[in-house]
């Protein structure tokens, strides 16, 4: 057995190496099961989300968020996947209007479904045909029918790209979906609990949220699992300080099992019938670390040009932002991880400058997810909860390149320019 068929990120499941952490999916299969309310899925970036959900839904229909993304935008991928196309002719506050067509044979037999139509059953051998879209509410009644119709579960991964109004604005369609017998399963990193219910209290009783968090302990287990499926045995120090360093993210635990064994110790198997491998080199574990760091180096240096170059298109005689985020890359692991307050990052940052006010800084924070993203609105690395008022890192695997990579952030250069800037005009 191949070290990397047990271990390593993947987008399929690697059975050697999972555990049911707390018997999560057990609860989310009963949760799917009982087709009574929707389901949140929340949890850091590389936490195993994807991974449950595989593991419970069979064939759902995926649709991943971006930044600039709307309701109506996840409506649309929705029936795309379903080969059904959404043409908006125009919108209004709580609805819109345009029609429906079918790309495929499987697309008009839903329609067909749908409407009630036999005629429509044979349409596909057409270029187009339109069905048009109610003008009001029936709009979502319609697409619901569809959705649900077709068998499968509406999965929403990555919901924090939403901007917070579009979140409260599918927060609000989900009542409705909900009253249409269309459950949705919502998938996303979020701080606060029940951050659904708080943008619409009508889902109390309407949705169950599943927080998806690892204990070291339960890291161990992963690692422990999958060392003993090749036939090696993990020191306690190795296995503590893998944990440690994964920083309750499983994928990044997986990634440096495999870089530990495979490259930095040259064990590309599984160990002989009958044979045990022990693994104790603690230094070994420091170098795989070290090693994916420098992998990372491409990845956070981009984010980093991508923040300064909106950073520097904002005119702001403070250094707001500048100020911001050296005070967010100076705040701990655990203060990251469980969220940073803006009275925390404001007392930083006032004190460094003492022109900079709270509500300007909250401002600025809700921001900051439109500095982060690269041009397709992906590459969220630091989240802003406007509920909670919390800055909190995304991706977890920020925290092992600071640990363990020699950072150069740009903040205090573009704190010094605009200092250069203020004089100036004095």
């Amino acid at each position: 057995m191949k070290v990397h068929e047990v271990f390593g990120i993947k987008p399929r499941i690697s059975e050697l190496s999972y555990i049911d952490r707390g018997s999560l999916d057990k609860e989310f299969r009963k949760l799917v099961d009982r087709q009574q309310t929707h389901i949140a899925i929340r949890g850091a970036s590389k936490a195993g989300k994807s991974w449950l959900r595989q593991r419970v839904l069979d064939d759902p229909i995926i649709v991943q968020c971006r930044l600039s993304y709307t309701t109506l935008d996840i409506y649309r991928d929705a029936l795309a996947r379903l080969d059904i196309s959404i043409e908006i002719e125009n919108t209004t506050t709580n609805s819109f209007k345009g029609v429906i067509s079918a790309s495929g044979e499987a697309g008009w037999k839903l329609l067909a479904k749908v409407t009630g139509s036999a005629e429509l059953a044979g349409e596909h051998q057409l270029e187009r045909r339109a069905v048009s879209v109610g003008k009001d509410v029936g709009d979502l009644d319609f697409i619901a029918s569809l959705i649900r119709v077709s068998g499968r579960t509406l999965v929403i991964e990555d919901f924090h790209y939403l901007p917070t109004e579009e979140q409260r604005k599918f927060a609000f369609d989900l009542k409705t979906l909900w009253d249409y017998k269309t459950f949705v399963v919502v998938v996303g990193v979020w701080i606060s609990e029940n951050m659904l219910i708080t943008l619409n209290p009508d889902l109390s009783d309407r949705i169950e949220e599943i927080a998806v968090t690892w204990q070291s302990s339960e890291l161990k287990q992963v690692f422990a699992k999958g060392c003993l499926n090749l036939g090696l045995r993990p020191s306690d120090a190795v296995s503590d300080e893998l944990a440690s360093i994964s920083y309750e993210s499983v994928g990044l635990l997986q990634k440096l099992a495999l870089r530990l064994i495979d490259d930095e110790l040259g064990i590309s198997e599984s160990a002989p019938d009958g044979d045990e491998i022990k693994i104790d080199n603690l230094g070994a574990a420091h170098d795989a670390a070290m090693h994916v760091a420098e992998q990372l180096n491409q990845l956070y240096q981009a984010f980093a040009k991508r923040v300064c170059d909106g950073i520097r298109t904002r005119k702001n005689a403070t250094g707001i932002y500048a100020h911001a985020m050296a005070a967010i890359m100076a705040a701990d692991d655990a203060a990251l991880a469980s969220g940073l307050s803006a009275k925390e990052i404001h007392a930083f940052a006032h004190e460094r400058q003492p022109r900079i006010q709270l509500g300007n800084l909250k401002l600025a924070l809700s921001k900051f997810p439109e500095l982060q993203v690269d041009q397709d609105g992906r590459g969220l690395v630091l989240a802003y909860d406007a509920l909670d008022e919390k800055i909190s890192v995304v991706d977890r695997q920020l925290l092992l390149y600071r640990k363990f990579a020699t950072i150069k952030w740009p903040w205090e250069e573009l704190i010094e320019e605009v200092s250069k800037e203020q004089s100036a005009f004095e």
